[in-house]
């Protein structure tokens, strides 16, 4: 397949969704099912940040060996159907910082949509593999920080150009 331009959204038929759109400073994520899909900002102020994280309990969630995320300021987020198709699960036990992460996945399909952490309230942290717009993945969505890379497993090189971060950022 060609190389896509990254100048205009790359939204290719993944999952069962196929009305996700990016335009200007707003952009959809969907689960895999399409029951649930929101929209969020691609800039700031409401784009907070963008990391890899390789702690074992992303790695778990994910059932993956590191999870890709997007931090988005709560206030900025809209769901445009689905909301109550997610179910959530949260923990203190295993997260490093101690605080409660509170999980939201699709009822339907299992998809993990976004973590909320007790320590950060009023933020979400959204999946990059979410994103409907795959252009997104290498703009502005690339991870800027990669924390807990000395849990990385040894295949596994990191994010290239990404801050590297021993334990937590975030």
């Amino acid at each position: 397949m060609a190389a896509q331009s990254n100048s205009k959204p790359y939204i290719p038929l993944s999952g069962s969704a196929s009305d996700g759109y990016s335009e200007g400073d707003r952009a959809t994520a969907t689960c895999f099912c399409g029951a649930v899909q929101l929209e969020f900002p691609t800039t700031k102020p409401g784009l907070v940040d963008t990391f890899i994280c390789n702690c074992f309990d992303c790695r778990k969630i994910t059932a993956s060996m590191f999870a890709s995320n997007f931090i988005v300021d709560d206030e900025y987020i809209k769901y445009i159907r689905g909301k109550e198709n997610l179910t959530e699960f949260a923990q203190a036990k295993t997260i490093a910082s101690n605080n409660t992460m509170t999980n939201q996945f699709c009822k339907t399909c299992g998809t993990l949509m976004n973590r909320v952490s007790s320590g950060y309230p009023g933020k979400s942290i959204l999946r990059i593999g979410t994103v409907d717009d795959f252009n997104l993945h290498e703009t502005a969505l690339k991870p800027r920080v990669e924390q807990y890379a000395g849990n990385r497993v040894e295949w596994f090189a990191g994010g290239r150009g990404v801050e590297q971060h021993e334990g937590p950022v975030f």
